[in-house]
């Protein structure tokens, strides 16, 4: 296929197979894509470098050689940080807005004033409330929930005290936080005044502007972020391993296809309930369909994906790809990640584009508002309308492409898993650390960004990442990723997985790459790292810990918020593309903010976060780290010779011998 004009083929915009014919047939019909977008759009250099700053109407003021300043002074040091935390801020409050939300859901739920939704996994929420002194004997699960919906809800809202999730944290990183002073108060209280303190006259010191960006984005990922996670566990269950699939296949011809797409769990779970049920069925079939097929785009795709096994059709750069295969019903939305691109593409098919949150309406498009009070309701009269639409289909071409996949990888699943019923724990998995079987942990998270090859980073970073034994979790649009490409099953790629971790997978039982959830399920990740540091042997601290963080093709202001909670929590963290600030060679002050968020982050807060663009640059950046941490543990220096003999290769090699040679070989003595 030859390329567009000013454009990369479909083969250089991705390196997944179903999304290049997509993009073949994008090109045929004329069509546009993010992905053309993208190769036709130039980025603004100056913005890119993050230093034009148009926060007052005496600018937009641009800093493009040394000794320059806004009209007020402003350096680009400060203009730099002013427009990090402003990522910060809008990242942390999209996604701890999902945590209010869910809250809020919570408390409707114990009193009874919701439909359809009910408190599934009633132990977690006996354990969350203990945790934090609510009285659990003798009560009911609702009146438990109703007074941790409570506890939840004050977070957001608390102007003094301490944000009382973080306390889930490792009690060395909490002394780490107050002697530094960056225990977040409340969730909104931090994140209003990352936008006060950037406000024309205000704060203007770079290093105290990037401390209160480390003090918001705690309040997101140990706070809002968390909560978001623990609430979806209580009402639909804490996720363990169950067969899905994923990728644009999962389509079918002979069904109603709708697809959710955005981050909200109550409204997806509640449409895949409503599509189950025997009125809808029969509704799907008196309109000449086999029925009514559900699948997911982004995190909404890992919320159902992870619960119930709902296929995922793919992730954040697939959502006008789907629409293009001619085939889907309806694509509801409801917040963060859609482009309003899709109802252009939309326009050119039959597909029906639905906005359902209060927040989101998109010109255009069709809007349901979603209420939890009436869920089942609406969830219906949304299948309805996607059932109506069948009708109007024309040709489709739906890639034959999808591969299967094991999500479901919760903190409790693991901590089962390595432990059983009898007695859970994480000492194998910190035992296989540091014997050195697990050289390390990595942590891949994140969207994509059309200006990199779709994909290609999260799969190739991890692809070489497994062969030097690192055990690797992974969270939203990557984990789809590694999904489409088979890396999600138990014994997918264990041969191009180092000998060490290869013993761990087989004798557990898991995958090489573990599915976490959607993006705010990286605070399942914090979890984890929380319990590894209580178990014992690799540090008092998670800095301490053998553990890096990635997002390799990250594009949205909730990767910023994640990539500085994550380095608040001790985490060496790199991000690759365009960095969110950039040292420009003429602006002298703008190699600044670079040094602060590395040099400075890790002497505060005893991590870094930097920016990198080359697999082998990032994967020896990984391992060097690994190998440093595991050094000053005083672990043994890894080595890849020392294992891969497992006990059951040793039983497939004893069953070619004899029965009298095998006892020989196992007792060491000959059998008269």
């Amino acid at each position: 296929m030859a390329k567009k004009s000013n454009g990369r083929t479909p083969q250089e915009q991705t390196i997944d197979i179903a999304s290049q014919e997509m993009l073949i047939r994008a090109n045929e019909l004329g069509y546009g894509t993010a992905f053309s977008r993208a190769d036709d759009m130039k980025a603004c250099p100056i913005g890119a470098d993050n230093l034009c700053c148009k926060i007052c109407s005496m600018g937009p003021c641009r800093i493009v050689k040394d000794g320059q300043t806004g009209v007020c002074g402003a350096t680009a040091d400060t203009i730099q940080a002013r427009n990090f935390i402003r990522m910060v801020a809008a990242g942390a409050a999209a996604h701890s807005d999902h945590g209010r939300d869910m809250a809020f859901t919570l408390k409707e739920t114990a009193n009874g004033e919701t439909q359809g939704y009910i408190i599934r996994d009633v132990a977690k929420l006996r354990n969350l409330a203990a945790g934090y002194d609510i009285p659990i004997e003798g009560r009911s699960p609702n009146e438990i929930a109703n007074d941790l919906a409570d506890l939840y809800i004050a977070q957001f809202g608390q102007q003094n005290g301490t944000v009382v999730s973080t306390s889930r944290a490792p009690k060395t990183r909490q002394e780490v936080w107050k002697k530094l002073g960056v225990l977040p108060r409340g969730v909104d209280r931090e994140v209003v005044e990352c936008l006060h303190r950037t406000h024309i006259g205000d704060d203007q010191d770079a290093e105290h502007i990037l401390d209160h960006a480390l003090r918001t984005a705690i309040g997101d990922g140990w706070g809002g972020s968390l909560i978001a996670t623990d609430v979806s566990d209580i009402l639909f269950g804490s996720p363990a391993p169950i067969l899905g699939e994923a990728n644009l296949g999962v389509l079918k011809d002979d069904y109603v296809n709708v697809i959710v797409h955005g981050h909200e769990p109550t409204l997806s779970n509640m449409i895949v309930a409503a599509s189950q049920s025997p009125d809808m069925i029969e509704y799907a079939r008196e309109a000449g369909a086999e029925g009514i097929n559900i699948s997911g785009i982004c995190c909404t795709a890992n919320e159902i994906l992870m619960r119930q096994g709902i296929p995922a059709a793919g992730n954040f750069l697939q959502q006008e790809l789907a629409i293009m295969t001619g085939a889907v019903e309806s694509m509801v939305v409801d917040v963060q990640c859609i482009m309003q691109a899709i109802v252009g593409m939309a326009e050119h098919f039959h597909t029906e584009i639905i906005t359902t949150s209060k927040k989101v309406k998109i010109k255009g498009a069709t809007h349901i508002e979603f209420d939890e009070r009436k869920a089942l309701d609406i969830a219906k009269q949304i299948l309805r309308s996607a059932v109506d639409n069948y009708k109007n289909r024309g040709e489709t071409q739906i890639p034959d492409h999808r591969s299967p996949v094991i999500p479901g990888f919760s903190h409790e699943y693991i901590n089962y898993a390595l432990g059983g019923s009898y007695r859970s724990s994480f000492r194998p998995l910190n035992d296989a650390v540091m014997s050195g079987r697990i050289r390390g942990l990595v942590g891949i998270v994140g969207c994509n960004n059309p200006r990199e090859q779709h994909d290609a980073m999260h799969i190739r970073i991890a692809e070489e990442l497994l062969k030097q034994d690192v055990l690797i979790v992974e969270t939203g649009c990557s984990s789809i990723a590694s999904a489409k490409q088979g890396l999600l099953t138990g014994e997918a790629g264990l041969d191009q997985v180092g000998p060490g971790l290869r013993e761990i997978c087989e004798t557990i039982g898991i995958p090489p790459v573990l599915h976490m959830g959607s993006c705010v399920d990286n605070s399942r990740i914090l979890t984890v790292l929380a319990q590894v540091v209580e178990e014992g042997g690799l540090g008092e601290d998670i800095s301490e810990i053998p553990v890096v963080g990635l997002a390799p093709e990250w594009m949205s202001e909730k990767a910023i918020s994640i990539a500085t909670y994550v380095v608040a929590s001790g985490v060496y963290t790199i991000m690759s593309g365009t960095a969110p600030v950039a040292e420009n060679p003429r602006v002298k002050d703008s190699s600044i903010i670079l040094d602060l968020l590395s040099n400075g982050w890790e002497e505060k807060v005893g991590a870094k976060l930097e920016f990198m663009n080359e697999v082998d640059e990032i994967v020896n950046a990984v391992l060097e780290h690994i190998d440093k941490k595991r050094a000053e543990l005083g672990l043994p220096e890894y080595n890849p010779e020392a294992f891969g003999k497992s006990g059951d290769d040793r039983m497939l090699k004893l069953e070619e011998l004899s029965l009298a040679d095998r006892r020989q070989a196992i007792y060491g003595v000959p059998v008269a």
